[in-house]
């Protein structure tokens, strides 16, 4: 493993589990020791799951692809979430066509970013020849995912509706990332097996 393996990883995990804090303070549950482990256990918890996919992928690639794929995903759907939440507080709204254009915003910024990490760490091309039609091709699949997380999370949002007693701001982040984890195994194989095939 790489330096930009292990700090990708820490970056993740650190990121991820000051979302989990932050969603349980918006739940009102009492988070107790929480709030200070998980930022100490999320990042080596990251950490050591790309080990591991790093000593698996030795003979089968596609999980250490996969794991990186995750982390940056991961990485790219918190910047994506702080653009949303950002959005949904600036302006005071939580579900309607407004919550439906401020996916597709925070979307198309993050993952406008996301090629570049994508083809250089995750697939690990570095080939600069054919970038146009490899852009255009990541380009589409990426389309294509923004329409089944926006088509997820706004089904979520304003034709389910908040649900248990669980608030709008929370609920909003919940249809975000369930679109979220359906549009990457998408990405996934599209980028994998279209985009970035060697």
């Amino acid at each position: 493993m790489k330096k930009a393996d292990i700090i990708i990883a820490f970056l993740a995990g650190e990121g991820v589990a000051w979302l989990f804090v932050w969603f349980l303070k918006k739940s009102a549950i009492e988070i107790g020791l929480l709030n200070w482990g998980l930022p100490i256990l999320f990042p080596f918890l990251a950490i050591i799951c790309l080990w591991a996919s790093y000593l698996i992928g030795k003979r089968y690639l596609f999980v250490f692809q996969l794991a990186k794929f995750l982390l940056i995903g991961s990485l790219f759907a918190l910047f994506d979430l702080v653009i949303l939440n950002s959005l949904m507080t600036y302006f005071g709204v939580t579900k309607g066509i407004e919550y439906s254009i401020f996916v597709t915003t925070s979307f198309v910024i993050a993952t406008s970013v996301k090629y570049i990490a994508d083809k250089f760490w995750a697939f690990e091309k570095s080939e600069r020849k054919g970038m146009g039609r490899e852009f255009t091709g990541f380009f589409i699949i990426t389309l294509i995912s923004g329409g089944i997380h926006i088509g997820i999370a706004s089904f979520i949002v304003n034709i389910i509706g908040a649900q248990f007693g669980i608030s709008p701001l929370i609920w909003a982040n919940i249809g975000k990332i369930l679109g979220i984890v359906v549009a990457s195994a998408w990405n996934f194989l599209g980028y994998k097996f279209i985009v970035f095939k060697k």
